[in-house]
């Protein structure tokens, strides 16, 4: 694979990220690989990509700059699963030599970057967008069962425990430690025992009101001190008002 993207002048450089950039890659990582090209993103790089992956076996699936401009997303018949990100040498600028491994690197561009980097701080602005969805969702609690639909009830509390998750790697802010399917890396035990903690689902109303309410107790204190921290407003009238609504509604107090 490496040689194909060797042979073309205009691919700069050829990197690992991902898991194996960092050194932690195991059976079931993907490879993630950073292509430096003298434009970025093109149609003719596009291509270079799929006859490299190619190479690896037949491509059965093959997403080509459709999640993100810059991305390609590649499996093939055995399920090697290969995401190839195209940047400049300027968009290169700010990864972290940590992040990556050298395949080929014609100008050097790897020892102008930094060591490692400081883990991101969450933004103020969207973190209090994620404290306002999470409430809005628990705040409609009422309608999924007054209309008895539990299924709903529980779609709700995915959303509630992925946005726990969020918040607890934030909360953590470790070094980075794998990809995104690397959860066990990115929290602590504590954190680990606390998702473990939460109550089973069922699709029945006392159910799905008990796990909105264990997710309310655990994201919602944890994320006022968050907020805090970042410098977020918390939306003191929209909580209020959504307890006010949920004890009127179904006699629940707030649960922390």
């Amino acid at each position: 694979m490496a040689g194909v993207f060797g042979r073309e002048p205009k691919v700069r450089a050829l990197y690992l990220s991902g898991s194996f950039g960092y050194g932690l890659a195991d059976r079931y990582s993907d490879i993630d690989l950073l292509i430096v090209t003298e434009d970025g993103p093109s149609d003719e790089i596009a291509a270079l990509c799929r006859r490299a992956i190619s190479a690896a076996g037949d491509i059965v699936l093959w997403w080509d700059r459709s999640v993100r401009p810059t991305l390609i997303n590649a499996i093939t018949d055995d399920w090697l699963r290969v995401d190839v990100e195209m940047a400049t040498s300027t968009q290169l600028a700010g990864r972290p030599q940590n992040a990556l491994k050298v395949i080929f690197d014609h100008d050097g561009l790897y020892d102008t970057l930094p060591d490692q980097v400081a883990p991101p701080r969450p933004d103020p602005k969207f973190f209090r967008w994620q404290v306002e969805e999470f409430i809005r969702i628990l705040g409609l609690m009422p309608l999924a069962l007054g209309r008895q639909e539990y299924v709903i009830g529980l779609t709700g509390v995915f959303m509630l425990r992925a946005a726990l998750i969020d918040l607890l790697i934030a909360e953590a802010a470790l070094p980075h430690r794998g990809g995104m399917l690397h959860l066990n890396r990115q929290i602590t035990a504590a954190q680990k025992t606390l998702l473990a903690s939460m109550p089973a689902l069922e699709p029945k109303a006392e159910a799905v009101q008990h796990a909105q309410l264990a997710y309310a107790a655990a994201f919602l204190p944890r994320a006022r001190v968050m907020a805090r921290n970042i410098g977020a407003e918390w939306p003191e009238r929209f909580e209020a008002a959504t307890w006010a609504n949920l004890a009127s509604k179904l006699g629940i107090a707030r649960p922390y």
